[in-house]
């Protein structure tokens, strides 16, 4: 038996240590009130402060609890609202799971059309509270400004400035991974829209701001620049290929993308970007 223990103790441990690493969402504190979280979709946004909780976007319905989880040991509670920046299930995933837990979720009135396509009337994916233009979030000592972007990634997309803490939540208009976006044009999003969309961020932000991308590591102003030059850059290259009314099939074997030197994620290769850019800019 006293040789038994040791090992017996040993495992514990390591059962222990292996269930308090095993959350696969992780916080970053950006202020005293704004925290990201990165787990296995969009980027979260989470305010939390005297008034509650409330979080922007919220992943996939598998890591709900998990999201749950992180934020409660941020602040006991759950998030009160949930904003979507657009309606793919990355970022939306979760709604029902919250609104089950008692939020109100808030978008775009394109979001709220697109999900109810999907989901059908009455569902929990659907936000209680949409909008046309803009609108305004007090909670927090914050007056967080949800701002619609119109065919950017999407139709529906939504930016969310935070000007107390100088933080801005982009969604996928910006993927901070040194590649090219993934232009949704099936779902109304534009390569155009996604640069007017940028300059207009740019417009209004510092060289101080913290700049949330969709998908990637926190950004600023200076990356985000950075980011609209190479989309810039893949819009010209296209161009260049598409002259003389060159077909879809004769830009793919011209492989005008190639120039750049970018690496592609599996689910969004070089082909279906090239795809989606002449679809846009024709």
């Amino acid at each position: 038996m006293k040789k038994l223990l040791p090992a017996l103790i040993t495992g514990l441990l390591l059962s222990a240590s292996a269930h308090a690493d095993d959350n696969p969402v992780t916080a970053e504190k950006l202020s005293e009130s704004v925290y990201v979280l990165f787990g296995q979709g969009g980027n979260i946004a989470a305010s939390v402060g005297d008034d509650g909780i409330y979080i922007i976007d919220d992943q996939f319905a598998k890591l709900s609890d998990d999201i749950k989880k992180t934020i409660s040991d941020l602040k006991p509670g759950s998030a009160e609202f949930v904003i979507n920046t657009h309606h793919h299930g990355d970022h939306t995933g979760g709604n029902e799971n919250f609104a089950k837990a008692g939020a109100h979720v808030i978008a775009h009135d394109n979001v709220h059309k697109r999900l109810k396509e999907k989901h059908g009337e009455g569902s929990k994916f659907l936000p209680r509270i949409s909008f046309g233009h803009d609108l305004k979030l007090h909670f927090n000592n914050e007056h967080a400004h949800v701002v619609h972007y119109k065919h950017a990634h999407t139709d529906g997309d939504s930016v969310i400035f935070f000007s107390n803490d100088n933080i801005v939540h982009m969604g996928d208009i910006y993927f901070n991974f040194g590649s090219l976006p993934f232009v949704d044009v099936d779902s109304g999003g534009s390569v155009d829209g996604v640069l007017a969309a940028v300059d207009d961020v740019i417009n209004q932000i510092d060289d101080n701001t913290q700049v949330i991308p969709g998908h990637g590591p926190v950004s600023d102003r200076s990356g985000l620049i950075t980011y609209r030059k190479l989309v810039q850059k893949a819009k010209d290259v296209m161009l260049k290929a598409m002259q003389n009314d060159a077909s879809l099939q004769q830009v793919l074997d011209a492989d005008p993308l190639s120039e750049l030197g970018l690496k592609y994620a599996k689910w969004l290769p070089k082909e279906r970007v090239t795809t989606l850019f002449y679809r846009s800019l024709k």
